[in-house]
């Protein structure tokens, strides 16, 4: 059999045509590189110029209902909500007393542990147990000798056994507040504290909802735990203005207040904590 050697220049043009394609190849997984960096950037910009101009607007809808609020003496005692129109833009903002949430600076050790059980998921022998480290963390003393309670509710965290997975679950359901007896307001709840309330029966929650949906005053609640219930007005509300987005998402901004004048600036409100998140549009099922 007989080989022949290709001769030196074209092993060279093979070599050269080589290196040229590897760098042809580089170059092309470079530039699809730095497209989706400009692609990503682009989207981030945007994001963030959406998120600016519709905090803008649900800011502006949220100040409109604070002074509705703010000029009204008798102050509302269950959710409710008003459609507003700022600049243009329709926004519906929702009105919740403070009272309709689980305080985890005041509430029992028993509506705690109805609440880590029911809404959080756990087990009847590890909510009991999160329930009173709960009622031991905020009950420690501070330098004044006053039980330090909880600031925020991100202070769940602070509780020996509270994980991340089980504060997502809660956040939205609880709250700070210490000025309150620890009790729920019914007619102020979401849905899923009358879950709570009910002892973890969603039939007698969604049946009640429906009832209180319906405008009625006397709304029966006897499938609650009477010993979780309280009616008394309170002066902090949450205030949540849904601005809507292109292609049906949601901008969301939530705003806690106390409607209680304020002696030393005058102003007829104090802000007390702001949440701003996006809510995707539903995904549709083919």
């Amino acid at each position: 059999m007989t080989t022949y050697a290709l001769p030196q220049h074209d092993r060279a043009r093979g070599i050269v045509l080589v290196a040229v394609l590897w760098m042809v190849a580089a170059l092309s997984l470079i530039a699809t590189g730095v497209v989706q960096v400009v692609r990503s950037e682009v989207r981030l910009v945007s994001l963030a110029r959406q998120a600016a101009e519709a905090g803008a607007l649900g800011d502006g809808a949220i100040q409109l209902v604070l002074q509705t609020l703010s000029a009204t003496p008798e102050k509302p005692t269950r959710i409710s909500a008003i459609e507003t129109d700022y600049r243009g833009t329709a926004i519906r903002v929702e009105i919740r007393p403070n009272n309709g949430l689980v305080s985890i600076s005041t509430a029992p050790a028993s509506l705690l542990q109805s609440l880590y059980a029911v809404a959080g998921g756990l087990g009847a022998k590890a909510a009991e147990e999160l329930a009173n480290a709960t009622v031991e963390v905020r009950s420690k003393k501070d330098a004044a000798g006053q039980a330090a309670g909880f600031e925020a509710t991100e202070d769940l965290l602070s509780v020996p056994g509270f994980d991340y997975g089980l504060y997502a679950k809660l956040k939205n359901w609880v709250t700070a507040d210490q000025t309150g007896n620890g009790l729920v307001n019914p007619m102020a709840a979401p849905e899923t504290i009358l879950v709570v309330l009910a002892n973890g029966n969603a039939a007698s929650a969604a049946k009640f909802v429906a009832a209180r949906n319906a405008g009625g005053v006397g709304v029966d609640t006897t499938a609650f735990n009477a010993g979780y219930i309280d009616t008394t007005i309170t002066q902090r509300f949450r205030l949540e203005a849904r601005v809507p987005l292109a292609e049906g998402s949601w901008f969301l901004i939530s705003r806690t207040v106390d409607l209680t004048p304020s002696l030393q600036d005058g102003m007829p409100w104090r802000t007390l904590h702001t949440e701003r998140a996006f809510e995707a549009a539903p995904t549709k099922s083919n």
